[in-house]
């Protein structure tokens, strides 16, 4: 296949910024991070509730105050998983999203009942499996963020919050980037018909580089445990891989190649963290029942 400069620029153009984006939300401070994931939280619902359009019709015909009611209460979850030492002047910023989230939870199915005339449980569920699949999600990434903020040793200050994010996220980058480049060598066996152009031999090979590089750097680069890197890596790997095939399937059923546009060459959000959504649970549940 002859490579297609223009498409090659607009990609390599796109991924430069991607990446410097990525870095500056991740890097820069905990505010940041909570801009950005806020950012991909309702970049993220656009699409879903899209693709859901496609697939289920009716669903289309939500009110607004459903349709953007359900991110707000997505994204109250996310205010009130954030670091508790967080505070605008003496008021706690976590106690605004449990407040928002509790009022939201109470007024969204009475507006339901009120303004579609009707309480359709199918719609419903539907907006339920998106706060599961989207804001559960970036909710405990904002909580994994703040678990190792306030980290001190003997009489000096650090902020680490941002260092097990990093090195999920670096995990499934390297997954994603050397399972390409290996099934392109020598991937013959389809992974799954839900999305073809997976092979096994391409996720096997992906996987297993980034679980060795992410250990062997982050250990003899950076002086970090090799176990958590391992175990965060493997899940990155597995479970990263999983969440891909998971929202092929919904791009699938609602008949696009793409859940949206937003970045020229590589699709939308949930083509961009489809893996994060669904490794991210995982990684916390690992952090806080064994790390912290």
């Amino acid at each position: 296949m002859a490579l297609n400069l223009q498409t090659f620029k607009t990609r390599a153009l796109t991924s430069v910024i991607f990446v410097a984006v990525m870095l500056a939300g991740l890097l820069v401070s905990y505010w940041s991070f909570f801009l950005l994931f806020s950012l991909i939280h309702f970049g993220c619902w656009f699409e879903y509730q899209k693709l859901i359009g496609l697939i289920y019709p009716d669903y289309k015909t939500i009110t607004p105050f459903h349709k953007y009611g359900v991110m707000l209460l997505g994204w109250s979850f996310m205010i009130w998983m954030m670091n508790d030492s967080v505070t605008i002047g003496n008021f706690y910023v976590a106690a605004f999203g449990w407040w928002l989230m509790i009022i939201l939870m109470i007024v969204l199915p009475v507006s339901e009942v009120l303004l579609s005339q009707q309480l359709n449980l199918k719609n419903i569920g539907y907006s339920f499996l998106g706060l599961i699949y989207i804001s559960l999600s970036w909710g405990l990434m904002i909580n994994l963020r703040g678990l190792f903020m306030n980290f001190y040793n003997i009489d000096q200050f650090f902020d680490l919050g941002w260092l097990i994010p990093v090195v999920l996220i670096a995990s499934i980058w390297i997954n994603d980037t050397m399972a390409y480049i290996v099934g392109s060598f020598i991937g013959k066996t389809p992974l799954t018909k839900i999305s073809p152009k997976k092979t096994r031999e391409g996720t096997s090979g992906g996987a297993i580089l980034a679980v060795a590089t992410v250990s062997l750097v982050g250990h003899f680069v950076f002086g970090l445990d090799a176990i958590p890197l391992i175990v965060i890596s493997s899940v990155a790997a597995i479970v990263g891989t999983c969440g891909d095939i998971l929202e092929s399937k919904l791009k699938r059923m609602a008949g696009v190649k793409d859940s949206g546009s937003i970045m020229p060459g590589h699709g939308g959000f949930l083509d961009r963290f489809d893996s994060l959504l669904l490794a991210t649970p995982f990684v916390w549940l690992y952090v806080v029942l064994v790390l912290h």
